[in-house]
């Protein structure tokens, strides 16, 4: 991205914050909160309501129009400590058409059903595609049995994007994996062929994640983009699969962790604003691969200032966005997780 395409993206996100920071508070109030189902959250049966599922305990996913920009998944952590709508992260959906280059962008396309900028979400209990449903009539979600362990499983479809592509992702919590989500990758018929479906988390920044932990060695955000202070994203950094950690079945793990001892007493710029102080216990961030392609890479960018503005991150650059990009494969698993466990005691542990 050049400067003065990143300068203009950073001026549309600043106004598009602005924007869902003013209305989501009066979004969530006119929506029928969720109801607990045993271990499991899901959205109520009163419409309009919550479109937020996972566990009661663990992990939580939800979409627009809870708070936050469109186009994105909203991970929830409240076994961190933070309260019911504070994410974590985010994760967007980018799919690359075969033969090009360009991205899908989730979160900053325009959408096609109402000019509002950020791709339309739905949900559904089942694969079909269909066309677009209202985000706040939202599926149940189905809880079943798979080899012994209690799950719970919905779909999450989007408007087709500017280069045609229409993917869909079917998410998928364990009853015996509280701070997981599976999320498997698919195309709906009629799709162009995609080279790549990329699932990015996309802000790290509000936990300052600046370690990757790797096989041999580590990357550390400070030494990869040393000196660097502009306002924009920095390129990305790319590591093969073959130096991620694996585990005694051949998965690996791209693994991203704060490096800081204190996070929530860390000293923010007097222009911050408020929702960038981080609070609650420290989290080990990861991506999971458990049939990784030998051409996947993980990729990392960083930012020296906040998302939007000009406000430097206490500690200096993080990463932004955290991914791995591999070869499309329909049907292909990632797990994405947020563990309490420092980074180091949650790898020696991997294989037990």
């Amino acid at each position: 991205m050049n400067k003065l395409n990143s300068l203009i993206l950073t001026i549309v996100l600043f106004f598009t914050v602005a924007g869902w920071l003013q209305i989501s508070a009066q979004n969530r109030v006119n929506l029928s909160p969720v109801t607990v189902n045993g271990r499991w959250i899901q959205p109520a049966d009163n419409y309009p309501a919550v479109p937020v599922w996972g566990h009661l305990e663990g992990i939580r996913v939800g979409i627009a129009p809870t708070s936050g920009p469109r186009g994105l998944f909203r991970i929830y952590a409240p076994y961190l400590g933070h309260e019911e709508d504070r994410m974590i992260n985010f994760i967007a959906i980018e799919p690359i058409p075969s033969g090009e280059e360009q991205r899908g962008l989730s979160e900053l396309e325009m959408s096609a059903l109402d000019g509002v900028r950020g791709k339309r979400f739905w949900s559904s209990d089942n694969p079909a595609c269909t066309d677009p449903q209202p985000a706040t009539s939202p599926a149940k979600g189905v809880i079943e049995e798979i080899e012994g362990v209690e799950t719970l499983t919905l779909y999450i479809f989007s408007e087709t994007f500017e280069n045609g592509s229409q993917p869909y992702v079917r998410l998928r919590f364990y009853q015996n994996s509280p701070y997981e989500i599976e999320l498997t990758t698919y195309a709906c018929n009629g799709s162009p062929a995609m080279d790549h479906l990329i699932l990015t988390a996309t802000m790290g920044n509000f936990a300052r994640l600046r370690r990757l932990y790797l096989t041999e060695s580590a990357k550390y955000s400070l030494d990869l983009w040393p000196g660097y202070n502009d306002s924009h994203f920095t390129a990305h950094d790319e590591t093969p699969v073959n130096n991620m950690i694996r585990d005694k079945k051949g998965g690996v793990y791209f693994i991203a962790a704060p490096d800081e001892e204190d996070p929530v007493n860390a000293q923010y710029a007097s222009d911050t604003r408020g929702n960038w102080n981080y609070y609650g216990k420290k989290a080990t961030q990861y991506w999971y691969s458990p049939t990784p392609d030998q051409n996947m890479k993980g990729l990392v960018n960083g930012r020296y200032t906040y998302w939007a503005s000009n406000s430097p991150i206490p500690g200096g650059i993080s990463f932004e966005n955290f991914e791995l990009k591999s070869p499309f494969k329909n049907g292909e698993r990632f797990i994405f997780g947020v563990t309490p466990l420092p980074a180091r005691q949650f790898i020696k542990q991997l294989d037990k």
